[in-house]
């Protein structure tokens, strides 16, 4: 499929596609970080894109690259990964994380650009050049996040509510309201530690793959992410968020539960917190999973029946389907690659 194009030109294709993804990635999670601060009218929905926007950038510049080093290193084995592989598994990432941000789904776009990168290594390069051990890690966390998100945000709703019980409606309000503005802005920041290294992740792995094949001797070509991949990748996610995917927004802020100020801090704190331990772990985890298991946490303290779980089963078969749906696209992209 490439044997026509210069190594510089693959590489090129590779960044536009990786950005391209990034993109999307941030519209698709742009509810992740404001779906309950707009929901419960503490910001405009504008005003929310865009202090969204600002805190994933400042995540993902400044807190280390270990996710981006999992990414990279730890799906699949890099020695044996091709440039056909890498845009292979773009392609599939970027197709089912537009099809769900279209159809107002919250996914895990790191999930699917996980899936789609397994995919196409196991049809160009067989089962043996998966890293199973990072796979297995991965998808425990597709449903360890959300259980985590919805105990944490139990627990913080029963402390906060523990606290202001004797205080006016009106106070609480008011108090949360304000309070509500540093745990989306929390929110927003733990999100751009995880999700912008994704990308960075690929696109570095393109890099290695390119200075190897110009290296007089392979063996001292390392991985690494250099720093203008760290700032592209922020700065295409951070505008993906402030474009905003409207219809995962509603999904997330009004179809799950009724949410108020001060039920939204307390879904915001207790995912801010799971976020920033699974990036500090380098674990990829998805800030949608979490987020949302925070939301039905919170619901689920004020009234079971509170949670709209008709609309939480869809959502979680979207989850489950993310990883196996993008490997097949990526699998299918590399297959098809081959006859070109």
């Amino acid at each position: 499929m490439l044997s026509g194009l210069s190594m510089t030109t693959i590489i090129v294709i590779g960044v536009v596609l990786g950005l391209g993804f990034d993109f999307l990635n941030g519209m698709n999670d742009a509810a992740n970080s404001i779906a309950t601060v707009v929901s419960t009218r503490v910001l405009k929905p504008w005003m929310g894109v865009l202090w969204a926007a600002v805190f994933n950038l400042i995540g993902a510049i400044g807190f280390g690259t270990a996710v981006a080093m999992t990414i990279g290193k730890g799906i699949v084995n890099p020695d044996v990964v091709t440039t056909q592989v890498v845009l292979s598994a773009l392609v599939g990432a970027i197709i089912w994380t537009w099809a769900c941000t279209h159809l107002g789904l919250p996914i895990s776009a790191s999930h699917a650009l996980i899936g789609g990168l397994a995919g196409a290594a196991w049809a160009l390069k067989g089962a043996g050049s998966l890293i199973w051990s990072g796979i297995l890690k991965v998808t425990a966390f597709i449903f360890i996040a959300p259980l985590l998100g919805m105990v944490l945000a139990m627990g913080v709703m029963i402390v906060v509510t523990w606290i202001s019980f004797k205080w006016t409606p009106r106070k609480g309000d008011k108090v949360y309201r304000k309070l509500q503005l540093l745990s989306a802005a929390s929110y927003s920041l733990s999100h751009g530690t995880n999700d912008a290294q994704k990308t960075m992740g690929i696109i570095s792995l393109l890099l290695y793959l390119g200075a190897k094949a110009a290296a007089k001797d392979p063996s001292q070509v390392h991985f690494t992410v250099p720093a203008w991949v760290v700032y592209s990748a922020t700065a295409a996610i951070a505008l993906g968020t402030f474009t905003g995917g409207w219809k995962v927004i509603r999904t997330m802020g009004t179809k799950l539960t009724k949410l108020r100020p001060v039920s939204g801090f307390a879904a915001e704190t207790a995912g801010s917190l799971s976020v920033f331990t699974a990036s500090a772990l380098g674990v990829p985890v998805s800030t949608t999973h979490t987020i949302a298991g925070a939301i039905m946490g919170v619901g689920s303290v004020t009234n079971i029946g509170a949670v709209r779980w008709g609309v939480v089963s869809t959502i979680v078969w979207a989850w489950v389907l993310t990883i196996p749906t993008s490997a097949a696209i990526g699998a299918l992209v590399a297959w098809a690659s081959t006859l070109l």
